[in-house]
């Protein structure tokens, strides 16, 4: 009996280690992540990396972005050749998530808006400034959050 009461004992003390334990775990706010998300990719595009940008991205045939131009990319592989032709007319880009960045979710499904400043110095040194438009669509896949659409527009002047 008393090797019962020790077994139990044992068995109630580890329930509660393992129960205190995730309750002093901070669950992951995946709106939170996601926004941060905004932020990362922006910034990962400033160093004109595409391959690094392309870990933000669903690698998917059917996954379709649309860019200030050309019109529109009908997968990764060819939005990551398009703009890496774009990327090399340029010394230098800064792009960085403005402050009114909003994300909204449902489920495995997240959407965002935001505009982004930009300035863009060209081979002659030439720099360009101008607010774009984002949006973007993420899906939740293998436990990480990737781009499956994003549309990005410039104003009319």
């Amino acid at each position: 009996m008393k090797v019962w009461t020790r077994i139990m004992f044992a068995a109630i003390l580890l329930a509660s280690i393992a129960a205190s334990a995730q309750a002093t775990t901070k669950p992951v706010d995946a709106k939170a992540a996601v926004k941060a998300s905004m932020k990362k990719i922006w910034e990962t595009w400033s160093t004109k990396d595409v391959k690094a940008v392309s870990a933000f991205y669903a690698k998917d045939v059917d996954a379709v972005f649309f860019d200030v131009a050309p019109l529109k990319y009908k997968s990764w592989a060819e939005y990551e050749k398009g703009v890496q032709n774009i990327l090399t007319q340029y010394k230098t880009i800064m792009l960085s998530l403005n402050d009114d960045a909003q994300v909204h979710m449902s489920g495995s499904t997240a959407w965002g808006t935001a505009t982004i400043s930009a300035d863009f110095v060209d081979k002659d040194s030439k720099s360009t400034k101008s607010q774009i438009r984002w949006t973007v669509i993420w899906q939740k896949r293998g436990g990480k959050w990737l781009v499956v659409h994003e549309h990005v527009s410039e104003p009319l002047p």
